[in-house]
């Protein structure tokens, strides 16, 4: 039973072995009979057909020798069939009902697992003997119970007591030692490199090979401690970013990782050649690196000039990018959006002092006049403390020069109903055109008095007709300055 706890194939075999005994102490016959039994042939007590048939002379009954003996047993005696008394001196042998069963035909035990046998059942035992199908001990006295069908396949391929020699080393070992210590582990089996470098070795080779001849083993670089196949690693050191270089400069005997080398040279190398540090200045000395601190302090007053030349050039530069940003950034169109925020608290501040808002300049076209719009919150002139007072101012510009004068193209203001449907929106506007002689629309002069009011309207709106729609929404309003330019003829 110990092997057959190991097996689980042995072990079904015991169990089948156990229950064929437990099956022959049966009291009658279990087996499968190709003619169903006549009624006479079935013991009343275990309803098989009867094993060792025994009759009762007093009733005519017939019943298994050790079924009726187990009846009896219990202390009752009388016939199971009719309750009628009986002894054992009315107990006989039924030898022409046991030869009846004896002769019957059945089918072998085996049949289910494709025995085809059919015979007498005296005969059963002698073809058991020699049934494919029929359990019996292996013959090298494992544990294990099979088939005679399956002990060839067992004693050359499973059996554990089995010789086996190693076809590589021809080694002769017991079939369990083999499987266990032997198969796939043998020194002598010739096998490939795990590598595929193509080569093939014993086992106990192997190991030696694959760590120190294989040509497509796994090493590690030196420098980089980067892992490479060693048939490129040759290769990857002409490229290995810490793979050792000597300085072009030749200023260090040691040398310089080859990822490092850049750095040292622009940077760190004593002895390459560099430029002074003012070269953008306009100092054109160059010379080595050590050396280039002493052309530093002997030539300071030199240097100094230089640089306070670059910041007066840089400075120019500054102003006529700035002007040429501001041309860019500004409206050249005559169309001009302010959009006044922070209403509510520039109101208030212009209830307790005048305070007149002015924009950023515009243009009235990319090479037209230049000028401003301011706004009186809370009114100025006739319009003060009722109104929102607008107007227009003409500031010095780059083409006045190149400009008709006086000024004479018409001006218009709106203010935006900012009502969230277009349908609904009521604009307030307001336009005129300039008198040539009124003293506003003349060429202004380049010291002109910034502080001069302009032309506008003084009671553009009032506060009530400011709060009667949205044209102050989010606290901000919306001013819109017009020039028209379909007479301005260009420079």
């Amino acid at each position: 039973m110990v092997g057959a706890s190991r097996r689980p194939a042995d072990r079904r075999r015991v169990y089948i072995y156990i229950y064929y005994l437990w099956w022959c102490t049966m009291p009658g016959y279990t087996w499968t009979f190709v003619d169903r039994p006549r009624r006479k042939c079935i013991c009343p007590l275990c309803r098989l057909p009867v094993r060792e048939a025994v009759r009762v002379s007093s009733c005519g009954h017939t019943f298994c020798d050790i079924c009726l003996q187990e009846f009896l047993s219990a202390g009752v005696f009388k016939c199971p069939e009719d309750d009628k008394p009986l002894d054992y001196a009315q107990i006989y042998p039924d030898d022409d009902l046991t030869s009846e069963v004896m002769n019957s035909l059945i089918r072998c035990r085996y049949n289910k697992d494709g025995c085809r046998w059919v015979g007498k059942l005296h005969n059963l035992q002698s073809h058991l003997d020699q049934c494919c199908y029929d359990n019996i001990a292996c013959p090298n006295k494992c544990p294990a119970l099979l088939s005679r069908l399956s002990l060839e396949d067992h004693l050359e391929y499973s059996c554990p007591n089995r010789l086996v020699v190693c076809e590589f080393c021809s080694q002769q070992l017991p079939g369990d030692t083999y499987e266990r210590t032997h198969s796939g582990q043998c020194p002598c089996e010739v096998m490939w490199c795990e590598n595929k470098c193509g080569a093939r070795l014993e086992r106990r080779f192997l190991n030696n090979h694959m760590r120190n001849e294989c040509h497509k083993r796994t090493v590690e670089c030196s420098y980089c401690k980067r892992d490479f196949v060693q048939e490129t690693l040759q290769t990857h050191q002409y490229q290995c970013p810490r793979y050792p270089v000597t300085c072009p400069n030749r200023c260090d005997p040691t040398k310089i990782a080859r990822e490092d080398l850049d750095v040292h040279v622009q940077a760190l190398c004593p002895s390459a050649t560099v430029s002074c540090a003012f070269k953008k200045a306009g100092c054109s000395h160059k010379c080595p690196r050590f050396s280039m601190d002493k052309h530093v302090e002997e030539n300071m007053k030199h240097h100094l000039q230089l640089m306070c030349d670059l910041s007066q050039r840089q400075q120019e530069e500054i102003t006529q990018l700035c002007d040429a940003l501001y041309s860019l950034s500004h409206v050249t169109d005559g169309t001009f959006i302010w959009r006044i925020t922070n209403y509510k608290q520039k109101f208030l501040e212009s209830v307790y002092k005048s305070v007149e808002i002015v924009s950023e300049p515009f243009y009235t076209s990319r090479y037209g006049y230049k000028m401003v719009a301011s706004v009186f919150l809370n009114g100025n002139g006739a319009g003060e403390g009722k109104n929102l007072s607008v107007y227009i101012k003409i500031l010095p510009g780059d083409y006045d020069n190149i400009l008709d004068w006086p000024f004479s193209l018409p001006i218009s203001f709106s203010l935006f109903d900012q009502c969230s449907s277009p349908d609904k929106r009521s604009n307030i506007c307001e336009s005129f055109t300039p008198d040539p002689t009124w003293k506003h629309f003349q060429k202004p002069l380049k010291d002109a008095d910034k502080d001069t009011l302009g032309f506008g309207y003084p009671k553009f709106v009032s506060h009530d007709v400011l709060k009667s729609r949205d044209y102050i929404k989010d606290d901000c309003i919306v001013i819109k300055v017009k020039v028209d330019n379909n007479k301005f003829i260009c420079p």
